[in-house]
């Protein structure tokens, strides 16, 4: 049944304080249940599912699937579909549910038509998280995957590429218009499957001191990088040329010129301060 009638049903409007756009599209569903299967992972997390046309499309999978919804509205029409056998819904909010918990019981994936505004924060702590999911297939925006993805010298490039491409290797499986939503979003929606490194991208001497050169090459990105580093880190601007001289970096270089490699090389030769 299309999300529309459901909602009728209920009496129900999307609400957009919640950021529900609804998936109505069952051939993309289907398309987001084969790429979790795929993964191998038998334990699957829907985040937000909403009306349940991808929990559906993972029922029909023959996925294992918890679905977290924060909706109590949603979580009432949810109960009331008859062709969601199997499927274990959690009313929760996602930002705060304990994956640690769930995490013990062995592997798992995330999927889910995530919300914009959450979208960002929620995959930054699953990629941050020990023992994390080892893949997400998630739906957001098209411009936030093209940060995921982003290379140095692009204007998409920034901490945000680096965070996750320290982590993950990334994957975009498909786009989606705004006709394949209800209500209509304003943007493109892009599938994304992230898989976890065996490990991290760089090795580093200092995890810590690596994301500060990371964040803080980026905190000022009309400046160059040793200018943003200095202000961020509170350092001598002489300490940081000096350092990217002695590494034969140009020191009129900027932040979203660099590799994940270069970040590393620098963060590991700058002095402690």
């Amino acid at each position: 049944m299309h999300p529309r009638e459901l909602l009728q049903r209920f009496g129900y409007r999307p609400k957009k304080r919640l950021g529900q756009n609804f998936l109505v599209d069952s051939k993309a569903a289907a398309r987001i249940a084969q790429l979790v299967i795929d993964s191998g992972q038998e334990r699957v997390i829907e985040i937000g599912p909403g009306t349940g046309t991808l929990t559906h499309a993972l029922v029909e999978a023959h996925a294992n699937v918890t679905a977290i919804e924060l909706d109590e509205n949603m979580v009432r029409v949810l109960r009331s579909r008859e062709d969601l056998p199997g499927a274990a819904l959690v009313q929760a909010d996602a930002l705060t549910f304990d994956y640690i918990s769930f995490a013990a019981g062995g592997p798992w994936i995330v999927t889910g038509n995530l919300p914009y505004n959450i979208a960002t924060p929620l995959i930054l702590r699953f990629v941050e998280m020990k023992d994390g999911p080892q893949t997400l297939v998630v739906m957001m925006q098209k411009d936030v995957v093209d940060r995921f993805r982003a290379v140095p010298g692009t204007r998409a490039y920034g901490s945000l590429s680096v965070a996750v491409q320290y982590a993950m290797n990334v994957e975009r499986a498909f786009t989606l218009s705004p006709r394949a939503f209800y209500p209509q979003p304003k943007v493109d929606s892009s599938i994304v499957v992230l898989r976890r490194r065996d490990r991290p991208a760089v090795t580093v001497s200092d995890e810590a001191r690596f994301w500060q050169v990371v964040r803080g090459a980026f905190a000022y990105r009309r400046k160059t990088l040793a200018n943003s580093l200095s202000l961020a880190l509170h350092r001598e601007r002489a300490a940081v040329t000096d350092t990217l001289r002695r590494l034969d970096y140009d020191t009129e270089i900027r932040g979203e010129q660099l590799a994940i490699g270069d970040f590393a090389r620098i963060a590991d030769a700058l002095p402690s301060g």
